[in-house]
Parts: structure tokens; C-alpha cells; sequence
């Protein structure tokens, strides 16, 4: 019995700085995995121009997504469709909430935050398994700039 006490110990340990700070929820690990079907169009490359994980660039670099004002990414930026700019420009900075809406279903999250039946996303694929999505929004703040903790 003390092992497994000491086992739930440790992981909560462990696990307390990733969770404590409610930037991500899911299982990064899990998300590494669910990123395998992003890398088609996505990418991770750090500020400093080091690729984390390799990527197609139909889509944009998702390194430091946490927080960022949707349709602002600078080398993306003219590959963006006119509701994605608008949504950023309508206040949209991408947390974990609105990220794992938006994945399940890009055109009608896009609907819905602006309140107009005709925005579009440019991005087909939907993740429709929220457990997945949360998992990968956990691993790609795991892998992005370390941020901040909110009181």
C-alpha cells in the first residue's frame, strides 16, 4: 500500500506545475501522440528557428499557440482566411477552452465566435474526440515557451 501512496505522491509531484498553473488539462504524452495527425499541415519550430517537430507548412507553426491572437502568426499570415484574422481581431487569443471548440469543429466554432453564419476556417480536419483535443493543447503548451502561472 505504500508504494502505491507514494506513487500517487510523486505523479502529483510531478504532475503539480503543468496542472497547478490551468494553462493545459489534458495528457501531453497523450498529445504528442494526437499531434501525428496535425504534422501534415502543421509544424513546431521555436523562436530561435529550431524545428521540434517537423511539420508541413500548410498551416501555421504551433509553437507558443498559448495566448497568441488567432491570425497573427507573421509567417502564416497571408495564407490566414478573412474569419480567422477577424476573430483575432475580435479579441480571440487561443487557451485551452477555445482551442479544443475549435479543433472539433473549425468552421462552426469560427460561426459561432462571430456571429455570422458565413465565416470559414481553411482548416478541414476535425478532432472530433475532446479528450484528444485536450491532450493536445496540454502537449503543445508542454513543448511551447514556458509560461506564466495565473493566480
Amino acid at each position: 500500500m505504500n508504494i502505491v501512496k507514494t506513487a500517487v505522491l510523486g505523479f502529483a509531484l510531478a504532475a503539480g506545475p503543468a496542472f497547478a498553473d490551468g494553462h493545459a488539462t489534458g495528457d501531453a504524452e497523450a498529445g504528442k501522440k494526437v499531434f501525428a495527425k496535425c504534422k501534415a499541415c502543421h509544424a513546431i519550430v521555436d523562436a530561435a528557428g529550431n524545428k521540434l517537430v517537423k511539420g508541413g507548412r500548410t498551416g501555421p507553426n504551433l509553437y507558443g499557440i498559448y495566448t497568441r491572437v488567432a491570425g497573427t502568426e507573421e509567417e502564416f499570415a497571408s495564407k490566414y482566411g478573412g474569419s480567422m484574422t477577424e476573430a483575432g481581431e475580435a479579441g480571440l487569443t487561443w487557451n485551452e477552452q477555445d482551442f479544443i471548440v475549435y479543433v472539433q469543429d473549425p468552421r462552426d466554432f469560427l460561426q459561432n465566435y462571430l456571429d455570422d453564419r458565413k465565416a470559414r476556417s481553411k482548416m478541414s480536419f476535425k478532432l472530433r474526440d475532446e479528450d484528444d483535443a485536450r491532450n493536445l493543447w496540454a502537449y503543445l503548451v508542454s513543448v511551447g515557451p514556458e509560461v506564466e502561472a495565473t493566480d
